[in-house]
């Protein structure tokens, strides 16, 4: 049974999780959630029993001493609540946790279970994929839905995608079986430069939830860690002329995809979009940038027969999807 005691009535809620693994590259995804619990100071109010969903031999627990005393940390999904102010008041259930080892049927109706109980009016799952993009242009994030009338009216692909999933893709399928309307943002990591963090991933996504929700959502440091993250990627990259060589090509490759966007419409979209970001409060709404210390993957890397691509079935060239193949597993199923 779901307790939720002391879990006040919610405004407008929309719950937004993310799980950490193979549908997490660069971190990106997890560490937009932990981002917004940050900020707007979540609440905790259940964790879902970690006996019921994780192999602590592929998910082990961690010690640590607190006041001399040794404690355990077990892995497991957290929900909290967050209030926001901004553009109008609105409540987020931010789910946070490690993509189970098992049961994932019970494990996602679980989660709905709490929607329901706090009349979530819609699940938004945040995920990021290894993609052929490159570092130095914007994210690409592709948001996509299997409800045919949600990807009309909010403007997202319909999912197509047939292929291996993730818990993402079970929880967005879950949901359409409920009749919950389900989202999912996808962003595109540079799979050259794929080891967490990514700032600058994880900057778009929160920038196309904010479109998606229309809410506004303080940046805090992201824009300079952003910022040093491709600082960082760019020097890596001018000491390597193989790795120089091949972002060119990426780039080349992304431009002219892209051309046929650079109309005056499009243009005028994306001012649109600037200027509903913008916010008085410094450091809330600056441009994307990063941190962490970068380094590069194998170039000649091969995408693997087992692997999943995008929603739409096809591999990352301009943003819109790829796969992993790093040791954790991270990656991208698109649903």
């Amino acid at each position: 049974m779901i307790e939720l005691e002391g879990v006040p009535e919610l405004i407008d809620p929309v719950m937004v999780a993310a799980f950490e693994g193979w549908n997490d590259a660069g971190d990106a995804a997890s560490t937009a959630v932990a981002h917004l619990d940050r900020e707007f100071k979540g609440e905790v109010f259940a964790a879902l029993d970690a006996e019921d969903y994780y192999d602590f031999q592929v998910n082990r627990p961690t010690v640590w001493m607190e006041d001399g005393a040794r404690r355990i940390t077990w892995p497991t999904t957290r929900l909290s609540v967050a209030r926001i102010q901004s553009p109008k008041p609105r409540d987020l259930v931010l789910i946070r946790g490690i993509e189970p080892s098992m049961r994932w049927r019970s494990f996602c109706n679980e989660l709905l279970g709490f929607a329901h109980e706090l009349g979530v009016e819609m699940v938004v799952v945040l995920g990021a994929l290894l993609g052929d993009t490159p570092h130095t242009r914007p994210v690409p994030v592709t948001g996509v839905t299997s409800d045919p009338d949600l990807a009309t009216a909010l403007d997202l692909e319909e999912s197509r995608y047939e292929g291996p999933t993730g818990i993402v893709g079970i929880l967005q399928e879950a949901c359409a079986h409920a009749g919950v309307p389900a989202v999912s943002l996808w962003a595109a990591v540079p799979h050259y430069v794929s080891q967490p963090p990514n700032p600058k991933a994880t900057l778009a996504l929160l920038n196309r939830l904010e479109d998606l929700l229309d809410l506004r959502i303080p940046q805090g440091e992201l824009p300079e860690d952003a910022r040093a993250w491709q600082v960082g990627v760019d020097q890596l990259a001018a000491e390597d002329s193989e790795v120089a060589e091949y972002v060119q090509t990426l780039e080349e490759a992304r431009d002219t995809a892209e051309l046929p966007e650079a109309s005056g419409e499009a243009i005028a979209r994306e001012f649109e979009r600037y200027l509903r970001r913008r916010d008085p409060q410094p450091g809330d709404y600056a441009s994307e940038g990063g941190d962490g210390v970068p380094q590069f993957r194998d170039l000649g890397r091969q995408q693997r027969p087992e692997e999943p691509r995008n929603g739409e079935g096809h591999a990352a060239d301009s943003g819109d999807g790829d796969t992993d193949d790093s040791g954790d597993g991270t990656g991208e199923d698109g649903e």
